[in-house]
C-alpha cells in the first residue's frame, strides 16, 4: 500500500491502466477477439503460441502425454524443454493454468495484456529512478511509460508474438539493474532480475541487455565521478549480467542446442528500409512487416525531439541523450550493427525486432527533456520543427494512410497545448487529460488498424469453438495411448493440432523442429510449410503402421469428425532384422517399404494401378487438383522450399484402366499402388515379433520383448539428440530410435534428456552458489568486523592490566 501511495507507485499504476485501456479500446473498435467475431490469432500466435500454451496448461494439470523434457504428442515424440524455454518460460505463462482449456485464446490475450502493463509500469518506475519527480510531473512519467508499452513494435508485431513482450518488460528492468550496479545496491536482486529476463525470452533479452548497456554507458559518461568509480560500476553491472545468465543456463543451453539441431529455416540478406518508410512508422495508423514500428504517440515523439532545444536541461546531457537516440536509429539501418542486434543472423521475418529498445531510448530522452522543467515555447518550436520534417519526409511513403495525418496532427496539437498548460500548475489536470488522451486515441487507432491489416495480410486461425470441441472429443474418445497413437488428422486447424486438440500425431511446428524429424518425414512423403519447420501429419496407412497410429480423425467440410481405426497396429516398439542400414532415396514408396521391412506397393502399369489397390500420388511441387477416375478431386499445394505437398491418397481402383487426371500439367509425379493385403501381413509380422508390453513415462519408454529377440529393437519415435537406451546412446534406424539386440536382451529401457541440460544445470548451480556467497558476504563482513572489534577491546584491557601490575605498589594504590 505504501508503494502505491508513492509517486512512483501511482505513476506505474497509471501507466499500466493507460496501456490496457488503449489496447482493449483498439481491439474493441476492430471487433477483434475477445470483443468481437474477428480472430486475433494470426500467424504464429494461432499456429504456435496458443497451442503451446494449451500444452503447458495440460502439463500443469497433469493431462499431457509427456512432461517438461519430452513431448509425446508432437512430431511422434520430440524434445519439449527447448520449446518451453523459447515460448513459455515467462512467469506470466503459468497463469494459463487458471483458465478453462476451451478459453485458451482468452488466457493468451490476458497474459499479453499483463506483459504490456508490466512493461509500462517498469518503464515508468525506471524514468522516476533515473531522475525523480521534482515538479509534480509524475503523471507525465506514466504517460511516457504507457507510450513505451504502446509503441508500434508492441501493438503491431509483438502482439502476435507474445514471447517478444518479455523483452519489452526486460529492457526497463535491466536498466534498473544497471542503476543498482552504478550505485552499488541490490547485488543479489540484480542477477535474479537478469536471470528471469533471459529465461523468459533469451532472444529479446539479449537485445534488451545491449540497450541497457548503452543507457548505462551514457549514465556513467554524464556522472561527475572518478574514472575508477565508473569502472567499478561497469564491473558490478557485468557481474550481475554474467551471473544472471549463468543462473538461466539450465534453460538457455538446451534452447541453444535445440536450435542447433533444428531443421534450417529460410534466410535472406538484410536490406535497410527506405527512410521515408522509417519515418512513416513513427506516425499512427501505419503497418508494414519489414520496417521498424517506432510509433510512440505524439507526446513521447515531440518530447524526444525537443530535448536538444530545452535549455532547462544541461547542455551535455541534452546532446549525449540525443546522440544516443540518433546512433541507435542509425544502427537499425546498418547491416553490421543489424547483425549485432540479432545475434549475428538476419532473422526469419521482421528484420527490426530490436525496435523496442530504440523506442525505450526515445522515451528516456523524452523524460530527460521535461524532468528538469516543462519545455517552453522556444523548445517546443524547435522540437516541433524536427517532428514536422519527420512528417514531411514520411508523407512520400506508401505506408501513410488516410487516418495517419489527421490522428498525428490532432495528437501534436493536444500534446503541445497540454505541455504549455502544464507550466501553469492549476491546469495540470487539463494537461494530463490532453496528453494522455492523445496517446490513448492514437494507440487505440493504431491497434485497430493493425488488427484489420493483419487479418488481410497474414494467415489466421479461429479461436476455440465448436470445431475444436468436436475434434478434441473425437480424439479423446479414440485415444489408446500407449497401446497405439491417435492422430488428430491431416485436415488441420493449426500446425500444432496434436497439442492443441489431443492425441499423439505427426504434426509439429516450432523453431526447434528437429532436422532428423523433418528429413525422415520428408523421405516418407510428408508435406510441410514454413520451409520445413511445420511438418504436417501424413495420412497414409503404411506410415501409420510404422508409427503405431491406431486411430485417425478425418474431417470433411460441414460434417462431424470421423474416427478411422486400424484393424491391427504394431506396438510402439518393434523388432527389425540385423543387417546394414540402407539409405533413403527420392522415392517415398520405396522409403516406406524400407522402414516397414516389407514390400507393399506395386508400380502402375501403363499409368494405372490394379483393381482393389489404393492409389497414392507423390507430387511435392504440384499445386492444383488431381482425380482418380470418377472419384472426388484432391487438392494439393506444393512449391518447395516454402511448401511441400504431401503424398496423397486418390482412392481405390474400382475398374481396370482407371487413370489419374490433373487440373494442370503436374510436370513430375509418381504413383504408388498400395496392396492392403500385403500391408496387413506386414503388420502381423511386426506384431508377432514386437514388444509384448510397453510402458511410457514423461521422460522415456520401457518395453519387454519376446525371448530370443535378435536384430534391433526400433522405437516409433524420431532419433533426436538426447535419447539413450539401456545405458548407452541410442542407435538410429532410418531416423528412428533403435537398440541392438543380442538374443539375450529382453528389456528395452530408453530415456530422454535434452542435450545441454546437464551442463546447464551445473552452470546454474555454480551461479546459484556464487549468488548465495554474495548474499552472505555482508553478514560475514559484519561478523568479522565484530570479531576484530571484540578482539581489539580484549587486547587493550589485558595490556592495561599488565601495566598496572608492573607499577610500584605505592603508585598502584
Amino acid at each position: 500500500m505504501s508503494t502505491l501511495q508513492s509517486a512512483r507507485g501511482r505513476a506505474a499504476a497509471l501507466a499500466a491502466l493507460i496501456t490496457v485501456g488503449a489496447v482493449c479500446a483498439g481491439d474493441a473498435v476492430a471487433r477483434s477477439f475477445p470483443f468481437g467475431p474477428h480472430t486475433r490469432s494470426v500467424n504464429d500466435l494461432g499456429n504456435q503460441f496458443v497451442p503451446f500454451h494449451a500444452h503447458l496448461r495440460d502439463v500443469l494439470h497433469g493431462r499431457a502425454d509427456g512432461g517438461l523434457l519430452l513431448n509425446w504428442q508432437s512430431g511422434y515424440g520430440t524434445s519439449f524443454l527447448p520449446d518451453l524455454g523459447t515460448y513459455l518460460t515467462s512467469p506470466y505463462s503459468m497463469l494459463v493454468g487458471l483458465f478453462p482449456r476451451d478459453r485458451i485464446d482468452l488466457a493468451v490475450y490476458v497474459i499479453t495484456l499483463l506483459k504490456m502493463a508490466t512493461a509500462a509500469a517498469a518503464m515508468t518506475w525506471l524514468l522516476l529512478s533515473l531522475r525523480g519527480d521534482r515538479g509534480g510531473r509524475w503523471w507525465m512519467a506514466a504517460v511516457l511509460g504507457g507510450s513505451y508499452a504502446l509503441c508500434g513494435w508492441s501493438v503491431v508485431e509483438a502482439s502476435y508474438n507474445p514471447m517478444w513482450m518479455d523483452g519489452l518488460v526486460a529492457f526497463p528492468l535491466l536498466c534498473l539493474v544497471d542503476e543498482w550496479a552504478r550505485t552499488a545496491r541490490r547485488p543479489v536482486l540484480g542477477p535474479v532480475v537478469v536471470a528471469v529476463a533471459w529465461i523468459a525470452n533469451f532472444y529479446t533479452a539479449y537485445m534488451a541487455t545491449i540497450g541497457a548497456a548503452l543507457v548505462l554507458l551514457v549514465r556513467l559518461l554524464l556522472e561527475e565521478t572518478a574514472a575508477g568509480d565508473r569502472m567499478r560500476a561497469l564491473l558490478r553491472a557485468a557481474r550481475s549480467v554474467l551471473l544472471g545468465i549463468a543462473l538461466a543456463t539450465p534453460v538457455l543451453i538446451p534452447v541453444f542446442l535445440g536450435s542447433k539441431h533444428a531443421y534450417p529455416g529460410w534466410t535472406k540478406e538484410f536490406a535497410p528500409a527506405g527512410w521515408a518508410d522509417v519515418f512513416a512508422r513513427t506516425l499512427p495508423a501505419t503497418y508494414s512487416f519489414f520496417t521498424p514500428a517506432v510509433f510512440l504517440g505524439s507526446g513521447a515523439l515531440l518530447l524526444a525531439c525537443t530535448l536538444a532545444f530545452n535549455s532547462a536541461v544541461p547542455r551535455r546531457e541534452r546532446w549525449v541523450w540525443t546522440g544516443l537516440a540518433a546512433a541507435t536509429l542509425l544502427s537499425l539501418q546498418w547491416s553490421p550493427t543489424h547483425l549485432v542486434w540479432h545475434v549475428f543472423a538476419t532473422p526469419n521475418g521482421s528484420p527490426y525486432r530490436q525496435t523496442f529498445v530504440f523506442a525505450g531510448i526515445l522515451v528516456i530522452a523524452g523524460w530527460m527533456c521535461l524532468s528538469y522543467d516543462w519545455p517552453g515555447r522556444r523548445a517546443l518550436l524547435g522540437g516541433g520543427a524536427v517532428v514536422a520534417v519527420t512528417a514531411l519526409t514520411a508523407s512520400t511513403s506508401d505506408l501513410v494512410t488516410a487516418w495517419t495525418f489527421p490522428l498525428f496532427a490532432a495528437g501534436i496539437a493536444a500534446v503541445a497545448g497540454g505541455l504549455l498548460l502544464a507550466r501553469r500548475g492549476k491546469y495540470a489536470v487539463v494537461a494530463a487529460l490532453l496528453i494522455s488522451g492523445a496517446l490513448v486515441g492514437q494507440a487505440a487507432a493504431t491497434t485497430a488498424y493493425a488488427d484489420r491489416q493483419k487479418l488481410g495480410r497474414l494467415d489466421d486461425y479461429p479461436a476455440w469453438g465448436a470445431a475444436h470441441d468436436e475434434r478434441s472429443a473425437a480424439v479423446a474418445k479414440a485415444d489408446g495411448w500407449p497401446r497405439y497413437r491417435t492422430d488428430v488428422g491431416r485436415d488441420q486447424i493449426t500446425g500444432n493440432d496434436p497439442i492443441l486438440l489431443g492425441g499423439q500425431g505427426g504434426g509439429y511446428y516450432s523453431s526447434h523442429t528437429p532436422d532428423v524429424f523433418t528429413r525422415t518425414m520428408a523421405a516418407l512423403g510428408a508435406g510441410w510449410t514454413s520451409n520445413g519447420r511445420s511438418v504436417q501429419s501424413l495420412d497414409n496407412p503404411v506410415t501409420d503402421a510404422i508409427f503405431s497410429v491406431g486411430a485417425r480423425v478425418r474431417t470433411a467440410p460441414g460434417e462431424e469428425p470421423e474416427v478411422t481405426r486400424a484393424a491391427a497396429t504394431p506396438a510402439l516398439v518393434t523388432v527389425r532384422p540385423a543387417g546394414p542400414e540402407a539409405t533413403y532415396n527420392w522415392n517415398p514408396f520405396r522409403n516406406q517399404e524400407l522402414l516397414l521391412g516389407s514390400d507393399v506397393y506395386g508400380d502402375p502399369v501403363d499409368g494405372s494401378c490394379p483393381v482393389g489397390t489404393e492409389v497414392f500420388l507423390w507430387a511435392p511441387n504440384y499445386t492444383g487438383k488431381a482425380r482418380l477416375g470418377d472419384n472426388e478431386q484432391v487438392t494439393m499445394r506444393g512449391g518447395q522450399p516454402k511448401r511441400r505437398a504431401a503424398l496423397t491418397s486418390l482412392g481405390t481402383v474400382n475398374s481396370p484402366g482407371e487413370k489419374v487426371t490433373y487440373s494442370k500439367d503436374p510436370r513430375r509425379t509418381t504413383l504408388g499402388c498400395l496392396d492392403h493385403a500385403n500391408l496387413a501381413a506386414a503388420v502381423d509380422r511386426l506384431k508377432q515379433t514386437g514388444a509384448v508390453s510397453v510402458d511410457v513415462t514423461d521422460g522415456g519408454v520401457r518395453a519387454e520383448l519376446p525371448p530370443g529377440a535378435t536384430g534391433r529393437a526400433v522405437v516409433a519415435a524420431p532419433r533426436i539428440a538426447g535419447w539413450s537406451c539401456n545405458g548407452k546412446p541410442a542407435d538410429s534406424y532410418q531416423g528412428l530410435v533403435a537398440v541392438p539386440l543380442d538374443g539375450k536382451t529382453t528389456t528395452v529401457d530408453c530415456s530422454f534428456r535434452p542435450p545441454g541440460l546437464k551442463a546447464g544445470a551445473a552452470t546454474g548451480a555454480a551461479g546459484l552458489l556464487t549468488l548465495a556467497l554474495i548474499a552472505m558476504l555482508p553478514k560475514l563482513r559484519a561478523r568479522m568486523g565484530r570479531g576484530i572489534a571484540s578482539g581489539a577491546g580484549t587486547d587493550g584491557h589485558a595490556t592495561q592490566s599488565a601495566e598496572k601490575a608492573s607499577e610500584p605498589a605505592g603508585q598502584a594504590r
